[in-house]
């Protein structure tokens, strides 16, 4: 049976590009595409794919929560993260959702195929780029960044609030009720140690939930 490859893009030309690398390997099958992240999480469940390739900043759910969704509930499926950004930052939480393969757009038509490879192979691949930034924070002895303290729920709450959601809109998303989406708020905003939105905003910034 061919592997079968989930692409999560909310762009169609990056998705054609993607089918289009990938359609090099005749043994892999694109079985699926998603253009959010929560999309991300429901056609994972539904089709089971052995590999996700995954956009970073997608709507609804960005792809870091929909990876740490994905990794809890298909521990047999691996996901590759494809993104513009090359921040440390971003790299660390790349890392801790759980995702074991990262991929820069800019280099996946050379390093695409190898980082697929290796994933399928359930092994940990970093283009070029990333393992430089990764080298250069262990020589400076960079600390990683705590980010265990938050819950699943907890997570989504930020995602969404950084958004712009309602508690309303939060709940609805969530399903569960309003009630409960506030003491969601609240538990993350006392956790991060934030006071009010505008820095909730600035820690979504900088944490690369969302791109200034």
């Amino acid at each position: 049976m061919p592997c079968r490859i989930l692409l999560a893009d909310d762009h169609e030309t990056v998705r054609k590009g993607l089918r289009s690398i990938l359609g090099a390997r005749p043994e892999w099958e694109v079985c699926g595409e998603a253009t959010n992240g929560r999309e991300a999480v429901e056609e994972a469940r539904r089709l089971r794919p052995e590999l996700v390739i995954m956009d970073i900043g997608m709507p609804g759910l960005n792809g870091l929560g929909a990876t740490r969704q994905i990794i809890r509930e298909l521990p047999g499926t691996e996901v590759l993260i494809l993104t513009m950004h090359d921040s440390e930052q971003i790299v660390w939480e790349v890392l801790d959702a759980g995702a074991r393969g990262f991929v820069m757009k800019s280099d996946a038509g050379r390093e695409l195929i190898r980082a697929a490879e290796a994933l399928l192979e359930h092994k940990l691949s970093l283009s070029s780029k990333i393992s430089e930034i990764l080298l250069r924070a262990y020589l400076s002895k960079t600390p990683l960044p705590d980010s265990s303290q938050l819950t699943v729920r907890e997570q989504e709450t930020l995602e969404l609030l950084a958004e712009g959601k309602t508690n309303k809109e939060i709940a609805e998303a969530l399903h569960v009720s309003v009630k409960t989406a506030e003491a969601h708020r609240g538990r993350l905003m006392k956790k991060l140690n934030l006071r009010n939105m505008g820095e909730l905003m600035r820690y979504a910034v900088r944490k690369g939930i969302i791109v200034a």
